[in-house]
């Protein structure tokens, strides 16, 4: 009873607040801790293909963020963070889409069950991904920063969710099913960490748009 309620107060993502929703999470938790993938390995990610990280990611500092022991929704335990830097962090997307109206739009997270603002790309765009176009999974989202731990999910090319994960910012998504790309970005504790974070954000904008911005 108590992991149930402790997982519906801390938010559940997409997965409905539910007996359904907490058995069917406590299902895939336990297929992933028998036989799960090692969600650091960044080896499943090709260097081959776009990125546009352009410049090398500063390692990350100190050691990774404890992550929730649910797999889903994936959070990490949440840690310090300014009030300026979580306020500018939680409204990026937002600025992001007021500054590119012709390739950007933000509604309701459907990955997160609506639960907070996600990122899309415009099915006008012209030079949209196609695997943006045609999946029916994450359909034109490219992130959004989840309000309990102030990480994120970010839709990234393969090259550029590596160089996230050996660089310390993130790991891999844990339903294998999710473009392998889909990674979570862990969350920036101060100003110079969210400015990385925006970098991050801004390369998954130019891998579904194909423009840089």
């Amino acid at each position: 009873l108590n992991d149930f309620f402790a997982w519906k107060a801390f938010g559940t993502g997409g997965t409905p607040p539910t007996w359904r929703g907490y058995l069917r999470m406590t299902k895939i938790r336990l297929q992933h801790l028998l036989s799960g993938p090692n969600l650091l390995d960044p080896s499943p990610h090709s260097t081959a293909g776009p990125s546009y990280l352009h410049s090398a990611l500063p390692p990350r500092s100190g050691p990774r963020p404890r992550i929730m022991p649910r797999i889903m929704p994936q959070r990490q335990v949440p840690e310090p963070i300014d009030a300026e830097t979580r306020e500018r962090l939680q409204s990026f997307v937002h600025r992001l889409a007021a500054e590119h109206p012709e390739l950007l739009e933000t509604k309701p997270s459907h990955t997160e069950g609506r639960s907070t603002d996600g990122l899309y790309a415009l099915e006008s765009v012209a030079t949209l991904n196609r695997l943006a176009r045609e999946d029916q999974m994450l359909k034109r989202e490219i992130a959004h920063a989840h309000p309990a731990d102030n990480s994120l999910h970010v839709w990234l090319s393969g090259p550029d969710a590596r160089k996230v994960m050996e660089a310390g910012w993130g790991q891999r998504f844990p339903l294998q099913f999710v473009r392998s790309g889909w990674t979570m970005v862990y969350a920036p504790r101060d100003g110079e960490e969210l400015e990385v974070v925006e970098r991050i954000v801004k390369a998954g904008v130019a891998w579904i748009t194909g423009v840089e911005v």
